[in-house]
């Protein structure tokens, strides 16, 4: 019997009645497999001593045998708390017994006990309120204890614990599921797999896991039963991915050879293997330039003769890519059309993941994958979050395209009637191949004629069904043969590579890491509430010098509800309309300044913005409205103040508003008197780096994976004793294997 079908209630273990049942039920677990497959949070080394004057150097832990000294009261009535003074005979201290008056008589003074515990110097006196101790002896000296074993020596196992369940209760119940039921469990890993990646069986791993006998157990039963998880997670995610769109996510073999070069010896000791790399999944191979133009197609070729500027490294080598896929896609689909007999395959289609930083180039790239699609006679649709947003991909889509004989056209939900039926028309005979727009691109009343490729910008902003509502649009205008468009989401907020292979895990991964050439890194800068106006008088020599600059505030107006997200006033927050007003007549009277928000009516929106790119505008004061979808080449200077207030991939966002051309740009983030760690930790990520992948990384530490993909809600990631952030060489293990042995067997 595996683990998964030990479904024998609870109840049934020795010393588990109903009430007890009852209890375990808050923590999810019901039966002796639930009891048995959730694992220890932690681990308490108490294997060895350390003493009350050792516990700065144990991070202030201590495992010691003590003699009780005094007791003492402080407090009155319902809050009087029982304080025990101790001493090991390297230092003194005071056990603080909050809500454990009953101590005192089960701690008698003069008694020898063994105290574990966590001690920090309070008051000028060593102290625990946290703490286990046990009486080993009614009265004695200290030193007849020296040489001893300190009793209840071991690695314990710290479990989550509910009202009722105390860990000596736990650990007890899971000594007796292992004791009836542990030791006959069958693997749930293929025997091959065990044997070549050196794993543990599951009955030694659980055994270990639970019941450690030192942490070099706990370590191997980690590594097992870490890998065991994401195993099955990307097994799942293989089968999802192979009825859907008939095969695997590919490894690029080159790239995998090619990361060696630069690879840590784990990651080497890993390619030996044959087990790609981290890196590996994410790194296009280089394409001369000579073999990416030869790649191109006909409007391909157009576009390239008439761009400015070349493209970098990144772009090229995600084109080249992402062409194999089209054409691909094209050839299964002519197949199909071709053999009646195969009406029963599903063809390939492109489902690929573009990420870049800000301002890499993405949606150049995505123009170049829409001209090979309309050379091979189909139509694309670019689906945007916001109306802001799509229109600045229709102006530069039209700018760009239409010279070459593309035919583009816009489309929202505010499109006026009479305008509206004439591009419905259009679309459903085909007349327009290229469409921008918003979630409008899917609605009931929109028919295309052969929609063969969707792009969906910002990617994260939209749920699954949004994306397979568009998808479905396709399937449809294909007709008798039901093809899947091919599908590009992009990504302006870099994924984090393990984050990438589990909630993205049946993607195809394209990543632009060279930025144009010219561009310098922004330069950041920290200062508290308080200091402002240095920043203030930075951004006026860049306004002097003929630049512009954005200000940035979490909410409007001073009216305006906003959810604390720290320890500061929420009426000391400034507003982006309080601010516009001081800026515009305090700071900067001699320049145009303009205040831009969700509330502003969206013709009154476009035109601020349009002033702003003109330069007509030189200080602009918004909310977060202008995170994504504004492009000012000439604005060199962003400030963001209540900075702790936003999230990290938020503020790396707002920031790449700026440096968007050869000009040295600026980034102020201003921040609270009572900024908390992690606040800290953010604004310390952004002034050290302006990587955005890094940057992400660091994101997936402080949030962890739901938060950062937004899949929190939704439920797609239900990890238990993996950590996408610590586990990363395991999740790469785990996916080739898993990928490897669905291939084989399918």
């Amino acid at each position: 019997m595996k683990l998964s079908e030990l479904g024998i209630p609870l109840e049934s273990l020795a010393g588990v009645g109903k009430s007890k049942a009852s209890l375990f039920s808050r923590l999810n677990i019901f039966t002796v497999g639930d009891l048995l497959g959730t694992y220890p949070r932690d681990w308490e080394d108490r294997t060895k001593a350390c003493t009350l004057s050792q516990y700065a150097q144990n991070y202030g832990k201590v495992h010691t045998v003590c003699k009780v000294i005094a007791h003492d009261f402080f407090g009155y009535g319902k809050m009087k708390t029982l304080k025990i003074a101790v001493t090991d005979g390297s230092s003194n201290a005071f056990l603080i017994a909050f809500n454990r008056p009953f101590l005192q008589k089960s701690l008698p003074e003069g008694s020898i006990i063994s105290v574990t515990g966590k001690f920090e110097l309070r008051y000028n006196t060593l102290q625990a309120s946290s703490f286990e101790a046990e009486r080993l002896a009614y009265s004695g000296e200290l030193a007849d204890w020296q040489d001893k074993p300190i009793p209840g020596s071991g690695v314990l196992p710290v479990y989550p614990l509910t009202e009722g369940i105390t860990q000596k209760i736990y650990r007890k119940i899971v000594a007796s599921a292992l004791q009836q039921y542990g030791k006959s469990l069958e693997d749930d890993l293929p025997a091959l797999i065990i044997q070549e990646r050196k794993l543990l069986h599951k009955t030694q791993a659980l055994a270990f896991i639970h019941q450690p006998k030192d942490i070099s157990q706990v370590l191997l039963a980690r590594r097992t039963l870490i890998y065991e998880e994401l195993y099955f997670f990307e097994y799942k995610m293989a089968e999802h991915t192979l009825r859907h769109r008939g095969s695997l996510p590919s490894i690029e073999q080159a790239a995998v050879f090619d990361a060696a070069k630069n690879s840590s010896a784990e990651e080497k000791a890993g390619l030996a293997q044959g087990i790609p790399s981290a890196a590996s999944y994410f790194s296009t191979p280089d394409v001369s330039k000579s073999e990416f133009m030869e790649s191109l197609s006909p409007k391909q070729k157009l576009l390239v003769e008439r761009l400015p500027f070349e493209f970098t490294q990144g772009q090229m080598a995600a084109i080249f890519q992402m062409n194999r896929d089209i054409d691909k896609s094209q050839d299964e689909l002519n197949t199909l059309k071709n053999r009646p007999d195969a009406l029963e395959k599903q063809p390939f289609s492109m489902q690929r993941l573009l990420q870049g930083d800000v301002g890499s180039g993405k949606t150049l790239v995505s123009f170049m994958l829409c001209l090979r699609t309309i050379d091979y006679g189909g139509q694309c649709a670019l689906m945007a979050p916001t109306e802001l947003l799509a229109r600045q991909h229709a102006e530069n889509a039209a700018s760009l395209l239409e010279p070459i004989g593309v035919k583009v056209a816009f489309l929202t939900g505010n499109l006026k009637a009479a305008g509206r039926q004439a591009l419905l028309n259009a679309l459903k005979d085909g007349s327009v191949n290229f469409v921008v727009g918003t979630h409008a691109l899917f609605s009931r009343n929109i028919q295309y004629a052969n929609l063969q490729l969707a792009v969906i910008d910002e990617q994260h902003r939209f749920g699954v069904t949004q994306r397979e509502s568009i998808l479905a649009k396709g399937r449809i205008s294909s007709g008798e043969y039901s093809h899947t468009p091919d599908l590009l989401m992009m990504s302006a907020t870099p994924i984090p590579q393990t984050l990438a292979l589990t909630a993205f895990g049946d993607l195809d991964v394209s990543t632009i890491h060279s930025m144009p050439q010219g561009r310098l890194p922004v330069k950041t800068y920290l200062s508290v509430m308080g200091n402002e106006r240095n920043a203030y008088e930075a951004v006026r020599k860049e306004l002097m010098a003929g630049h512009q600059a954005y200000f940035v505030y979490p909410r409007i107006g001073e009216d305006e509800p906003l959810e604390q997200n720290g320890t500061e006033n929420q009426g000391n927050l400034k507003s982006a309309q309080e601010m516009f007003n001081f800026l515009s007549k305090e700071v900067y009277p001699t320049f145009k300044c303009a205040l831009v928000h969700s509330k502003v009516e969206e013709e009154e929106s476009r035109q601020i913005l349009e002033d702003f790119r003109q330069n007509k505008i030189q200080v602009l004061v918004a909310t977060t409205v202008v995170e994504v979808g504004v492009d000012v080449p000439n604005a060199t200077c962003i400030v963001i103040e209540h900075a702790d207030r936003f999230g990290l991939a938020e503020l790396h966002q707002l920031r790449g508003r700026v440096g968007r051309n050869s000009l040295q740009s600026y980034c102020f983030l201003i921040y609270g008197k009572n900024i908390t760690q992690v606040g800290i930790e953010r604004l310390k990520a952004l002034h050290q780096t302006n990587d955005g992948f890094k940057i992400a990384e660091e994101d997936l530490r402080l949030r962890g994976p739901g938060e950062v993909s937004g899949t929190a809600q939704s439920g797609y990631l239900t990890l238990g004793i993996a950590d996408l952030a610590r586990d990363k060489d395991i999740l790469m293990q785990a996916r080739y294997d898993s990928f490897e042995m669905l291939r084989r067997s399918s």
